[in-house]
């Protein structure tokens, strides 16, 4: 499995990857929980993780075996429709520790995301969907990034500032300029070319779904968006310059508005999408509406990558609680992105 491979340039990429994340957590029982016999009984699905976690959830769920394990990259192109499994290299000595934060679900996480890269890379597979990990583990596990988006942001060459991340709901979708940075950094890092940058894939993306002739609603950073620069200048000197800018490339966008208000319109159907300044600011609107329905969606790499809409929830691991919604969700949209 550790030989390089030449990109496949002959076909169609063949397979949905889907890593697990960290094996402690839901990833490997929310896959199993799923009747993916029934959504892949035409497609080809890699599962890519620790084989034993599956194993483990399938005993608890009384399931029978739903996976064929493969240990050659090679064979993956002449594989018929079906459900596979790949175990990264170097995960012999892991121990599984169901529910509980532990660097070896970190080490796995991070192996698993990278034998993903590999396939994506040379075009054996189309689309990517993560399971969670714990951004901890995987950093004390010597993998020295802030969560996926990040991961994968350096890994196909755009640079972990260079993506986007966001979150479809049916009726809310937010993309976020700033992802997993402390607050208190979060103002140095808002620049017009960020935000910019963040509305052009947004809007691509509203473009594909056929949202775009709804605007974009762009949030302020300040509350009531600075208050014509009294609670603070972002908004003239940064945001709204931005959003001027985007208008002149094309894109469909309005703002900034105050964030308050703002999210109830766009949850009306006034708006496309959000695009909100910092993480709790537009994922907890976005959650308090769609959680455990909705779907991370990575813009600006040259793959498709979705993901669930929530962490490892290490509490809910083997209670039969944990709802499979979101992980559902993300394996459609990765389809209907990727094709």
């Amino acid at each position: 499995m550790g030989r390089v491979l030449n990109r496949n340039t002959d076909q169609e990429p063949q397979f949905i990857v889907y890593t697990m994340g960290d094996p402690n957590g839901l990833g490997p029982e929310l896959i199993c929980s799923l009747e993916l016999e029934k959504i892949c009984s035409e497609k080809k699905m890699l599962i890519i993780g620790l084989e034993e976690a599956l194993d483990y959830h399938c005993r608890h769920l009384k399931k029978d075996k739903f996976w064929s394990r493969i240990d050659d990259i090679a064979k993956l192109n002449k594989l018929g429709p079906g459900i596979y499994l790949m175990e990264p290299e170097g995960l012999e000595k892991v121990a599984l520790k169901p529910g509980h934060a532990h660097v070896h679900g970190g080490l796995s996480a991070g192996r698993s995301l990278d034998l993903a890269c590999t396939l994506l890379k040379v075009g054996m597979a189309g689309a990517l969907v993560t399971g969670p990990l714990n951004k901890a583990m995987l950093q004390e596990a010597g993998f020295d990034f802030a969560g996926h988006t990040e991961f994968l942001g350096e890994r196909f060459g755009v640079g972990k500032d260079k993506v986007c991340m966001h979150l479809w709901g049916e009726k809310l979708r937010v993309s976020l300029a700033t992802t997993h940075p402390p607050l208190r950094q979060v103002p140095e890092l808002i620049s017009i070319e960020r935000v910019v940058r963040c509305l052009k894939l947004t809007f691509e993306l509203m473009k594909k779904m056929d949202l775009a002739s709804l605007p974009i609603g762009v949030c302020g950073l300040n509350p009531h968006a600075g208050e014509m620069g009294k609670i603070g200048r972002e908004e003239i000197e940064i945001i709204g310059p931005a959003v001027e800018e985007a208008k002149s490339l094309g894109v469909n966008a309005e703002g900034p508005y105050p964030a308050d208000t703002l999210f109830y319109q766009a949850a009306q159907g006034k708006f496309s999408s959000v695009l909100a300044m910092y993480h709790d600011q537009g994922l907890g609107p976005l959650k308090l509406l769609h959680f455990g329905q909705a779907v991370n969606i990575t813009l600006g790499l040259p793959i498709v990558r979705t993901s669930v809409d929530h962490g490892t929830g290490y509490d809910l691991v083997g209670t039969g609680k944990a709802d499979p919604g979101s992980l559902k969700q993300a394996i459609f949209m990765a389809e209907q992105l990727a094709g």
